[in-house]
């Protein structure tokens, strides 16, 4: 009964520590061409599978996209482009989701795509799509008010989970940013 047992629970352990090297090895990821989170609308967006065995990769969405191989592309991208975008492979197996926003407003906010780490310092910046210049922005996080800036951006230094959370721009002149969502993981 005891080896019984005892060999349940070496196998348990074996398909445990096969199904975490599969999902190590075998991942897939996606990623966007520029590397950002909001789109003015007309810009062109890429977005690049990224696995194993790329030539087996699918670019997956709600939206129509042009494909070849592991590289989609949104050509002069509209506010319906808007939504989430992945990768899969013919195994079904997923990636991790992008969740783009194309404005046909005149601010976006650029914002890291992919999570950052705690203690890392991450970069918001305002961006006016009728001027290069430097612009006065006010940043917001969940709704409230954290920062004012005459440069157009701001730096989160030393990131935690505290800082996590719906971010947002408005310029002096009324243009506002649609809202993007800052994720921070632990430390590895």
């Amino acid at each position: 009964m005891e080896v019984t047992a005892l060999c349940i629970r070496l196998s348990m352990n074996v398909l445990f520590l096969l199904c975490a090297l599969d999902q190590k090895v075998g991942s897939v990821f996606i990623r966007v061409v520029p590397n950002r989170l909001q789109f003015f609308e007309y810009e062109n967006v890429t977005f690049h599978c990224e696995g194993l065995k790329e030539e087996e990769l699918l670019c997956r969405t709600s939206s129509k996209l042009e494909s070849t191989g592991s590289i989609c592309f949104v050509n002069h991208a509209f506010p319906e482009d808007s939504g989430q975008y992945w990768c899969e492979t013919r195994a079904v197996k997923s990636s991790n989701t992008i969740n783009i926003t194309v404005t046909a407003g005149s601010v976006i906010l650029e914002s890291p795509v992919h999570p950052v780490e705690e203690g890392d310092s991450v970069t918001l910046r305002c961006r006016n799509k009728t001027t290069s210049s430097t612009i006065t922005a006010d940043f917001y996080k969940d709704g409230l008010l954290i920062r004012s800036s005459s440069t157009g951006h701001i730096t989160i230094p030393n990131v935690s989970k505290y800082d996590e959370g719906l971010y947002k721009c408005r310029i002096s002149d009324g243009g506002e940013s649609a809202e993007s969502w800052l994720t921070v993981r632990g430390k590895t």
